[in-house]
């Protein structure tokens, strides 16, 4: 995998994760939704972590330095 994320992307998903993650854990965000959710922001930290977007990969998307 070649690393298709850049820094301010990855910090924007990782605090994306952390705001869904306190509304869940909150209660503000209940039922299905909130567990759709919380499995979003799952993927955004996996994704944060490794530098690499599958979805940037098929758009051909690359936010990292060239």
């Amino acid at each position: 995998m070649k690393k298709n994320m850049g820094g301010v992307d990855r910090m924007i998903r990782i605090i994306i994760a952390a705001i869904i993650a306190v509304l869940y854990f909150l209660d503000k965000i209940p039922g299905t939704l909130g567990i759709v959710l919380l499995v979003a922001a799952g993927v955004f930290l996996l994704t944060s972590f490794i530098n690499f977007c599958p979805l940037y990969a098929v758009l051909g998307i690359n936010t990292g330095k060239k």
